[in-house]
C-alpha cells in the first residue's frame, strides 16, 4: 500500500500539469454535463411501510387533494381594537383569499375560519404533492405578505418546512474564512495555507456538481448538498492540513520537493486513506436505518468525502510539486516545522499520569452523557422558531386564536372501496376522542373508494401528547369501529409522518449502531494489525458521541445556555438527527484516530517502545489535530447559530462532538490509554498474523 502511494505521490509531483489538467478536463465534463442534463434534487421525509406513507399512497393513488403540501394564510387586524367580524376586514380579508387562489400551483383555497375573539383569521392552502413543486411556489406564496392592506398577514405549513432554506452559504463561508486564519497560524504561510483550501474548493465544486447527474442513481434529497458542503469543506482541508505538514517536515530535514511528496502521500496519505474510508462506512451505515432519504444523503456525503480523498492524494500532490520550495514563502509568521516541545512535554506529562488521566476523562464523558438517558426524540414545530420569522408569528397567531393543535393537523385517509358505510360512525369515533379537538366534515371520492378526514388534535406538533393520540388512534379507535369492516383508516400528515420516521430510525438504531462499529473495527484491524487498538478506538467514540448527544439534551430539552444559540424555547431532538450524527460523528472521530494512531504506530514500528511512540505521536500530531479540530468547530458552530433549529441540532452536536474528542480523547485519554496498555496495544491473534497484511509498517524504497 505504502509502495504504491509512494510512488502516486512522486508521479504527481513530477509531472504536476498532467494530473492537474486530468482534474481540470473531469471537473469541466461534470459542469457541463450537470447544466445540461443533471436532474432535480427530490424532497422527501417519509418512510416505507409506515402507516403515515400507506396514508399518502392512498390519497396519491386515488388523486385527492389532501396528498399534498399544505400552507397556511394567517391574517390579524393591523389595528389592535379591531376584529375580522367588521365589513371593511372582511372584505380585505375576501381580497387574501382570491389572491391565494391566483397562486401557481394552488389546488384548492379554504374558506376563511375567524377564531372566537374575531381577531384571528385562517385560510389554509392546498398544494400538490412535493414532487411536483419547486421552491418558487413558495416566493410565490411570500409575495402575498407584500400586498398592501389593513390585515398583517403572516405565512406558515408544510411549503416552509419543504422548502424554506436557512442562511445560504453562510456556514460555508465562515467555515473557509476560519480554515484560512487557522491554516496562517498553522503553517505561517500564505502559499502553504493556499494550498488545501484550493484543493478542498476544486473537490467541493465538483463534488456538488456531481450530485445532480447522481440522481440518475438514486434520488438524493435537497438537503445532501448543504451537509455534504459542511462535511466536504471540513474533511477536505482537514486532510490536505496532515499531508501538508508532513511534507513540510521532510522539506526541513533537506529532502527533494518530489521525494517529500512521495514520503507525505506514502505515510500521511495512507492516514487520509483510511480515515475517508472509516468515514464513508460509518455514513454508509445508514442503509440499516430502512429509510430513503437518509440513505440517499448518506450516499451523497460519502461521495463527496470520496472525491476529497482522491483530490488530497493527486491532486495536492501537484499543487505541492508545483509550489516546490516556495511553499514556505511569503511568510505571516515563522512556524516550527518539528514536533513543538509544548506537545512533547503535554504527551510525556499525560503518560506519567496515565492512570489519573484515564479515570478522570472517563469520568467527565460518562458526567457528560448521562442526560442522554432523558433524550426525548419529537418534532419541533414553528414555535421553536425566532420571532423575526413570519412561519412564528403565524404559529403564535394561530396558537392564540385556536389553540396549538391547529398547527399540526391529522390527516386521516380511509380506504372505503369496499364498505363505504363506515365514514360515518369513523368521524363520531375520532371526534369522540379527548385528544381531538376538532374534525372537518368528511370529504368522500365514492369514485376513488377514498374518504378523508381533517383532524386538529388539542395539543401541539411538538407535544408528546400529540403523538398517543396518534397512536390510540391507530390502535384503539380505528379498530373499535372498523373490526368487522373490510376498510382500513391511516393517519397522515407532516407530524404523524415525522413520528413515524422517528419510531422507525429508533428500531434500527442499536442494529445501525452495531454495524458501524463491527466494520470499523474490521478496517482498522487490517490498519494497524491489532486487535485491542480498533476496540479501544470504538469504545472511546461511542463515550465522544454520548457526551455530545448529552450535551444536545442539556441544551435544546432543558435549556441550558440556550440563549447563546439564539434557540427561544426547549425542543425535542429531531427524529432522524440521532443515527445521523451517530454516522457523521464516528466517522470524523475515526479521522483523527486514524491521523494519530498512524503516527504512534510507525514510530512503534521503528523503536519497538510503546511510551515513547505514544509521546512522539501525540508531539508529532497535536498541533495538526488541534488545527483541524478548529476548522470543523468553526463551520458546525455557525450552523448552530442559524435560525432553523434542525441546523442548530447538527451544528451544536458536531461542534461538541469534534471539541471533546480533539481535547479530552485525543490528548488525554488516548495517550493514558496506550500508556497502560503497552505493547498489548498491538495484540493480535497469531492466525491472524499470516492473514493480514501489514499496510503501515513498510517504508518505500526511497530513491534519489
Amino acid at each position: 500500500m505504502r509502495s504504491n502511494l509512494y510512488r502516486l505521490g512522486r508521479y504527481a509531483a513530477r509531472r504536476p500539469w498532467i494530473v492537474i489538467g486530468a482534474w481540470l478536463v473531469v471537473a469541466a465534463l461534470v459542469v457541463a454535463a450537470s447544466g445540461a442534463f443533471g436532474k432535480k434534487l427530490e424532497e422527501s421525509f417519509g418512510a416505507p411501510g409506515v402507516d403515515s406513507q400507506y396514508a399518502t399512497d392512498l390519497l396519491s393513488a386515488a388523486g385527492a387533494d389532501q396528498a399534498g403540501l399544505t400552507a397556511q394564510v394567517v391574517v390579524t387586524p393591523r389595528d389592535p381594537n379591531a376584529t375580522l367580524t367588521s365589513a371593511e376586514l372582511r372584505a380585505a380579508l375576501g381580497r387574501v383569499q382570491s389572491t391565494a387562489a391566483e397562486l401557481p400551483q394552488v389546488l384548492r383555497v379554504g374558506d376563511p375560519v375567524i377564531s372566537p375573539d374575531g381577531r384571528v383569521g385562517l385560510i389554509r392552502l392546498q398544494y400538490p404533492v412535493l414532487d411536483e413543486l419547486e421552491p418558487s411556489d413558495l416566493d410565490n406564496l411570500k409575495s402575498l405578505a407584500a400586498t398592501g392592506s389593513p390585515l398583517r398577514i403572516e405565512l406558515g405549513g408544510d411549503l416552509f418546512y419543504a422548502f424554506e432554506e436557512g442562511q445560504a452559504g453562510l456556514g460555508e463561508l465562515f467555515g473557509l474564512i476560519a480554515a484560512i486564519v487557522i491554516l496562517l497560524l498553522a503553517f505561517g504561510s500564505i502559499i502553504a495555507m493556499g494550498l488545501p483550501i484550493g484543493m478542498a474548493l476544486f473537490g467541493l465544486a465538483l463534488g456538488i456538481s456531481s450530485l445532480s447527474l447522481v440522481t440518475y442513481l438514486i434520488e438524493l434529497p435537497s438537503w445532501a448538498p448543504v451537509l455534504g458542503s459542511m462535511i466536504g469543506l471540513g474533511v477536505g482541508i482537514d486532510y490536505a492540513l496532515i499531508i501538508v505538514t508532513r511534507h513540510r517536515e521532510s522539506l526541513a530535514h533537506g529532502m527533494s520537493v518530489e521525494e517529500s511528496v512521495g514520503r507525505a502521500v506514502a505515510t500521511a496519505g495512507q492516514a487520509v486513506l483510511f480515515a475517508g474510508g472509516t468515514v464513508v462506512v460509518a455514513i454508509l451505515g445508514l442503509f440499516v436505518a430502512g429509510v430513503p432519504f437518509m440513505t440517499a444523503g448518506g450516499v451523497a456525503i460519502s461521495l463527496i468525502v470520496l472525491i476529497m480523498v482522491l483530490a488530497s492524494l493527486t491532486l495536492l500532490p501537484a499543487f505541492l510539486g508545483l509550489a516546490g520550495h516556495r511553499i514556505n514563502r511569503l511568510r505571516v509568521r515563522r512556524v516550527r516545522s518539528s514536533p513543538g516541545p509544548g506537545w512533547q512535554r503535554w504527551a510525556g506529562h499525560v503518560s506519567r499520569h496515565a492512570v489519573a488521566y484515564a479515570i478522570s476523562a472517563t469520568v467527565l464523558l460518562l458526567a457528560l452523557a448521562a442526560p442522554v438517558l432523558a433524550l426525548r426524540v419529537g418534532t419541533p414545530d414553528d414555535g421553536a422558531l425566532p420571532v423575526q420569522r413570519t412561519e412564528r408569528r403565524a404559529y403564535d397567531l394561530v396558537a392564540t386564536g385556536f389553540g396549538a393543535g391547529s398547527n399540526g393537523p391529522l390527516v386521516v385517509a380511509v380506504d372505503i372501496s369496499k364498505d363505504p358505510t363506515v365514514v360515518q360512525p369513523l368521524f363520531d369515533a375520532v371526534k369522540g376522542d379527548p385528544g381531538i379537538a376538532s374534525v372537518a366534515p368528511p370529504e368522500v371520492n365514492s369514485s376513488a373508494g377514498v374518504a378523508t378526514l381533517i383532524a386538529v388534535p388539542t395539543t401541539g406538533p411538538q407535544d408528546d401528547a400529540t403523538m398517543t393520540t396518534v397512536q390510540r388512534l391507530r390502535a384503539e379507535v380505528f379498530p373499535s369501529v372498523l373490526r368487522e369492516s373490510p376498510a382500513t383508516a391511516h393517519v397522515g400528515g407532516q407530524t404523524a409522518t415525522l413520528a413515524d420516521v422517528g419510531a422507525k430510525v429508533n428500531d434500527r438504531l442499536g442494529l445501525f449502531i452495531g454495524a458501524v462499529i463491527l466494520l470499523s473495527v474490521v478496517l482498522l484491524t487490517f490498519v494497524f494489525r491489532s486487535v485491542v487498538v480498533p476496540v479501544k478506538a470504538a469504545l472511546m467514540n461511542l463515550l465522544s458521541i454520548g457526551a455530545s448527544f448529552g450535551v444536545m439534551v442539556m441544551v435544546f430539552q432543558w435549556g441550558w445556555a440556550a440563549d447563546l444559540i439564539g434557540l427561544e424555547s426547549t425542543i425535542p431532538i429531531l427524529p432522524f438527527i440521532p443515527m445521523f450524527m451517530f454516522a457523521v460523528v464516528f466517522g470524523l472521530s475515526m479521522d483523527y484516530e486514524v491521523f494519530l494512531l498512524s503516527r504512534i504506530r510507525e514510530e512503534y514500528v521503528r523503536t519497538g517502545d510503546n511510551r515513547s511512540a505514544t509521546v512522539h505521536g501525540i508531539a508529532s500530531t497535536g498541533r495538526v489535530i488541534t488545527s483541524a479540530a478548529l476548522i470543523m468547530i468553526s463551520v458546525f458552530v455557525s450552523f448552530a447559530l442559524t435560525d432553523d433549529p434542525t441546523a442548530k441540532m447538527f451544528g451544536l452536536g458536531l461542534a461538541v462532538a469534534v471539541l471533546i474528542d480533539a481535547t479530552i480523547v485525543r490528548l488525554a485519554l488516548v495517550p493514558a490509554l496506550m500508556t497502560l496498555l503497552g505493547n498489548a496495544n498491538w495484540w493480535l491473534p497469531r492466525p491472524w498474523r499470516t492473514r493480514t497484511r501489514d499496510v503501515t509498517d513498510r517504508v518505500p524504497v526511497l530513491s534519489k
